[in-house]
């Protein structure tokens, strides 16, 4: 570094000019008269005593009597551990600077862009603190173990929770002692993929794959946009790829992911010869407030005009109706309009057996 860069340096760690250039005049003298140290530093002279005090006071300096005011450097471990703190403050702050022009606060009906995948995964470790109702995972192995404390508070909190993990290497399988605490059932996808966490249907974590072309992640605080995020996690992520872990005991109660899910189940158990009573945890769908009701299953209204069984329908409306103690409620998915009830957990409770 040149002498005018290294004197610049030390005006931005705190030193006036006079005192940078009278402290890096006396690092190449030695030792020398106040004088000497004016004249070669290019301080005036009658300044150059306050400013020999000065560089005293802050330890950068010592003076002494010889005949006149001697200065000597010294040792500069002081001066070295100052200006290292100062940069570790600066760095600290520039971070501090990404990190909040990063994390804008979410507000509901709100979305921000973002560059950092360490951004993604931190609002995406507070959105499953905060979940009350269901989180969905897509992710790595790695970054599963980070997010494993915050998911295993949520699960023991009654929260459902889903994992769907991604793998590189298609011959790797993770482990199911991974799983063991932290989620009700997981898939394993092996095929490179985002990062996706949804949190109560309501906001959403995204990052691309790391070796996709677009880096960037998006946040989001609002029902319409995680539901496009949902059905992505859904057909993309979760449907096609076998169960790898499931912590259901075996019988019942069994709960669905999705009402489409029950409906293929229900299909499975001839719900029209036997009862099947079923508890479902969601909103009203005309005031929005939570609720939770449980009745016997009366009827099923599917998109297609056949019952056979034709896979996992993706379009069209699904209900499956309920008489509650004698009262008719009709249940819909996520995103339900005409329903009474959005269902956001279907539980079946009651049933005959599949044969």
């Amino acid at each position: 570094m040149e002498t005018e860069s290294l004197v610049e340096t030390l005006e931005t760690a705190g030193l006036s000019p006079y005192q940078a250039e009278a402290y890096v005049a006396l690092l190449e003298l030695g030792t020398a008269s106040a004088t000497d140290v004016a004249e070669a530093s290019g301080v005036p002279a009658p300044r150059i005593y306050d400013v020999l005090r000065t560089l005293e006071e802050q330890k950068y300096i010592e003076t002494y009597e010889d005949g006149s005011l001697q200065a000597r450097a010294h040792s500069p471990s002081v001066v070295l551990d100052d200006l290292r703190s100062r940069a570790d403050r600066l760095e600290t702050a520039a971070e501090e600077v990404e990190q909040r022009w990063e994390q804008p606060e979410l507000e509901a009906g709100g979305a921000s862009i973002v560059t950092r995948f360490r951004t993604v995964i931190e609002r995406a470790e507070a959105f499953i603190e905060g979940a009350n109702h269901q989180i969905l995972l897509s992710t790595t192995a790695a970054n599963l173990r980070r997010l494993a404390p915050a998911l295993r508070d949520a699960t023991e909190r009654g929260v459902s929770v889903r994992v769907s993990v991604h793998t590189d290497d298609a011959n790797e399988r993770p482990d199911p002692a991974l799983f063991e605490d932290i989620c009700v059932e997981a898939r394993h996808r092996p095929l490179p993929a985002p990062f996706v966490a949804l949190a109560d249907r309501r906001r959403a974590s995204f990052a691309h794959h790391p070796d996709s072309y677009d880096r960037y992640g998006v946040l989001v605080n609002d029902r319409t946009h995680t539901y496009v995020f949902y059905w992505y996690f859904l057909t993309t992520l979760w449907e096609p790829w076998k169960t790898v872990y499931d912590a259901a005991e075996p019988g019942l109660p069994l709960e669905y992911l999705d009402v489409r899910h029950l409906v293929r189940d229900l299909r499975e158990r001839r719900w029209q010869d036997a009862p099947v009573r079923l508890r479902v945890d969601g909103y009203e769908t005309d005031t929005g407030e939570e609720c939770t009701v449980e009745g016997t299953v009366v009827d099923v209204r599917v998109p297609f005009a056949s019952e056979a069984d034709t896979g996992f329908e993706l379009a069209g409306q699904v209900t499956v109706d309920l008489d509650v103690d004698g009262e008719h409620v009709s249940v819909g998915g996520w995103g339900a309009i005409v329903e009474d009830i959005e269902g956001t957990r279907l539980t079946v409770v009651d049933a005959p057996p599949i044969e």
